[in-house]
C-alpha cells in the first residue's frame, strides 16, 4: 500500500471506532494479529474495542498525527469521552476526560498484523479524581 492508500486506510478505520461499529474490523485487522505484542486474534482485539465502547460510551479518537514509514504507522490520537464504567483502572465520577493515546501499527496483506496503543491512564485518573 502506498502512503496515501495507508492515510486513507487508516482514516477508514477511526471512522468505524468513531462510530462504534465493530461488524467490519475483518477489513482492517488479520485473523491472527499481535496486540501490544501478545498474540491473540481479530476476537480478542475485537473484545478490547468493545469494552472501551461499553465503558465509554461516547469514547471518540482524534488523530493529531499520522506518520507512515513503509508498512507502519504511528499515530497520535485524543481520547475523550465520559466513562459509565471503569476504564483504563479509572472508576467512572461522572466526569470527562481528554487523554493521549500513542499507538503503532503494521500492516500487512492491507490489514493490521501488529497494533500497539499506549493510553495515559495516569492523566485519564488525575481527570476522573
Amino acid at each position: 500500500m502506498s502512503t496515501e492508500d495507508l492515510r486513507s486506510f487508516y482514516g477508514r478505520y477511526l471512522a468505524e471506532l468513531n462510530a462504534h461499529e465493530t461488524g467490519r474490523m475483518d477489513e482492517f485487522i488479520h485473523d491472527e494479529p499481535t496486540l501490544n505484542g501478545s498474540p491473540g486474534t481479530r476476537d480478542d482485539v475485537l473484545a478490547v474495542q468493545r469494552q472501551a465502547m461499553a465503558a465509554v460510551p461516547d469514547l471518540h479518537w482524534e488523530l493529531q498525527e499520522l506518520l507512515v514509514d513503509g508498512d507502519r504507522l504511528a499515530a497520535r490520537l485524543v481520547n475523550t469521552g465520559t466513562p459509565a464504567r471503569e476504564w483504563l483502572g479509572a472508576a467512572p465520577t461522572g466526569a470527562s476526560f481528554r487523554i493521549v493515546e500513542f499507538a503503532i501499527y503494521q500492516v500487512r496483506d492491507g490489514r493490521f498484523l501488529h497494533m500497539t496503543a499506549l493510553h495515559d491512564g495516569e492523566e485519564l485518573r488525575r481527570q476522573l479524581a
